[in-house]
């Protein structure tokens, strides 16, 4: 085994993850990881400004651990092998190239229920783990993907495979039974040749990410609160001529300077590109009296996805008639979609019970409401006619974060609106988290 270094408590960096060093602090690449240098003034200040509470990361990462652990337990696992990047970094606040790790399988954490943390990674990058204290070692990663290991790739998957069911056999207690997020089938058959019964660990780890402790509110708030900053400056270049690629730039730059992360769509149009939706921002210039509709989808501050919808007109111009009606429609979806939210509601009463327009007349999108945490997350509130198809039962608990969905836009045509809200599923009722603006047509 290639094991590349042990981390102690006393190497990591005494640094909060919000705060900037003096240049008297800055010694080594550990104190210099962008996790340790935070989020950046900008983003702080606006948030001190805004009244907003800076997050414990320290709790959220122990809590985030306890809580895949509370899942083993539940699942009688010995432990869990990840490879999705985002349930890395849920389980060890560690990042490295998260959208190039989305398609190259080069590093990967193994939990076990009981006993040390083990994250393989690059064997010159373990300073970037230093943030870390659930992290209780750090060793090389064995690639077995094609792009680095060409023919190789079995052999490479078999000695991956071999260290895996080592570390099994160390921690499971005689307990075999082990859960992996993703995996190509050459390194679930070398698994099975030592013995390990495999699970699917994407399910443990959707529920395990569905409730958020309070640090982890937190952190939203604040990643919330700088992509609706972000948004502002999007909406302060939003004028005739513009082009859609040219408009959402100014998102995308605007979440990265406060810390952001990336941005998993393109979803911007304008004009005629609003019905159907779905499509993704383009070279179309943007004219006066146009509908302009988006759906953030970003990774914001602390790794934390905002996903809210907002749909303006281009030029201060009054809407027509019919852009009035599809609007009002909409809106009148969110409202009443999220008035109701409480703990205690069952995905089936969500689908069935939920405001909804005809279908046959009026396109909609393609879910009423879903989780968000890291991403795009459990559960997913399908229409009606999805019921006995696709969608599956469930209950609103308190900690969840949904987003309540809704796009109108006639089937005959015309104008498309999109709007989405980021609400919490409180003990009592719910928490609206998102505040950009959202009446600005019905006003004008």
């Amino acid at each position: 085994m290639n094991r590349t270094s042990t981390i102690t408590g006393k190497h990591r960096s005494k640094i909060g993850a919000w705060q900037t060093p003096s240049p008297a602090t800055i010694e080594s690449a550990e104190t210099l990881s962008w996790h340790a240098l935070g989020p950046g003034d900008l983003a702080v200040s606006e948030w001190q400004a805004a009244g907003l509470e800076l997050p414990d990361l320290t709790h959220i990462r122990r809590y985030r651990l306890g809580r895949v652990r509370e899942y083993l337990r539940k699942f009688d696992y010995a432990g869990i092998v990840l490879f999705d990047p985002l349930n890395v970094r849920y389980a060890t606040d560690s990042t490295n190239m998260q959208v190039w790790v989305m398609h190259n399988a080069a590093r990967y954490v193994f939990v076990p229920t009981e006993g040390p943390v083990v994250l393989f990674d690059d064997p010159d990058t373990k300073f970037l783990n230093d943030h870390s204290e659930v992290i209780d070692e750090v060793r090389t990663a064995t690639c077995w993907y094609y792009f680095s290991a060409g023919n190789r790739y079995q052999e490479l998957a078999e000695r991956w495979a071999a260290e895996i069911a080592d570390l099994v056999r160390q921690h499971g207690g005689g307990n075999m039974r082990l859960a992996l997020d993703r995996c190509n089938h050459e390194g679930l058959q070398a698994l099975n040749s030592h013995g390990i019964e495999l699970f699917n660990g994407e399910e443990l780890m959707e529920l395990a990410r569905s409730i958020k402790c309070e640090e982890e509110l937190k952190a939203m708030r604040c990643s919330i609160h700088a992509c609706e900053q972000s948004i502002q400056v999007m909406r302060q270049h939003l004028a005739p001529g513009v082009s859609e690629q040219r408009l959402w730039s100014y998102l995308h730059a605007e979440n990265i300077a406060r810390g952001g992360e990336w941005i998993e769509t393109r979803l911007l149009a304008s004009g005629p590109r609003c019905n159907p939706w779905y499509q993704e921002c383009s070279s179309r210039m943007i004219e006066a009296g146009d509908f302009v509709a988006f759906d953030t989808d970003l990774i914001g501050s602390y790794g934390l996805c905002v996903d809210i919808s907002r749909t303006w007109i281009c030029g201060g111009v009054t809407p027509t008639a019919a852009q009035r009606e599809i609007y009002d429609m909409a809106y009148e979806q969110i409202q009443r979609n999220t008035a109701w939210l409480k703990p205690g509601l069952t995905f089936k009463e969500l689908t069935y019970d939920s405001f909804q327009y005809d279908p046959n007349e009026f396109r909609h999108y393609s879910c009423l409401y879903h989780g968000v945490g890291l991403c795009d997350e459990y559960p997913s509130i399908y229409f009606p006619s999805a019921w006995e198809s696709t969608a599956y039962e469930g209950v609103l608990e308190p900690g969840m974060v949904i987003c309540v969905e809704s796009y109108i836009g006639r089937r005959s045509g015309g104008p498309g609106v999109k709007l989405e809200e980021q609400v919490l599923i409180t003990d009592t009722g719910h928490e609206l988290l998102s505040n950009y603006p959202i009446k600005e047509i019905l006003t004008n």
